[in-house]
């Protein structure tokens, strides 16, 4: 199985000294349970849903040759949340948000089985954490209509929050280290949503 997980810098895993975040941790895990898993980390920082609509084809067709056992993980909307300073907005409007997650979701999972993530908050900062949630309800309203699975982190943030505002502190005041990250990949590999879509 090859799974290609595409995000921003909390799919890279940015900030972890182990430098394997959760996506390596996950699949690390999923390994040992005996799933031969080959990983691709695609998350790049401050990426947006137009970045991962201009790169995802041909950076997961370059990895998953036909006749293989390929499968899409997208996690993004925290950057299109971001403040624009130039425009006194999102970097990326709601609506241009979900056209892009439309046009990514619906390509992708007409090719290989698909799962989508919503974005995780950023410690500290309400007004960019209040974009987040709005951009992750709107996703799972994408994916239901679509049929597609989708994973919320809305039930584990709170759970996770003391953790990964400590770790966060500790270094650029965004991303945590980790502790936070094995803790939210044990939560992933154990969630109803990832177990039906992995096995």
């Amino acid at each position: 199985m090859r799974l290609c997980f595409f995000g921003d810098s909390f799919v890279n895993g940015t900030g972890d000294d182990d430098c394997l975040g959760w996506v390596g941790r996950l699949c690390a895990a999923e390994r040992r349970a005996g799933l031969d898993i080959t990983l691709y980390n695609l998350g790049v920082r401050r990426d947006t849903s137009a970045d991962m609509l201009a790169r995802w084809r041909d950076e997961a067709r370059a990895r998953l040759p036909d006749g293989c056992d390929g499968r899409l993980v997208f996690s993004f909307g925290l950057n299109d949340s971001a403040l624009n300073d130039q425009q006194n907005g999102p970097r990326v409007p709601m609506e241009r948000t979900k056209a892009n997650a439309t046009a990514i979701l619906t390509e992708a999972s007409a090719w290989l089985p698909t799962l989508a993530m919503g974005p995780l908050p950023v410690t500290g900062d309400a007004r960019l954490n209040d974009g987040v949630v709005q951009t992750s309800q709107a996703l799972h309203a994408l994916c239901k209509t679509l049929g597609l699975p989708f994973l919320s982190f809305t039930p584990v943030i709170e759970d996770l929050y003391p953790l990964w505002r400590r770790e966060a502190e500790a270094g650029d005041g965004i991303h945590p280290n980790r502790s936070s990250y094995a803790a939210l990949a044990d939560w992933i590999h154990s969630s109803e949503v990832w177990r039906r879509w992995v096995e």
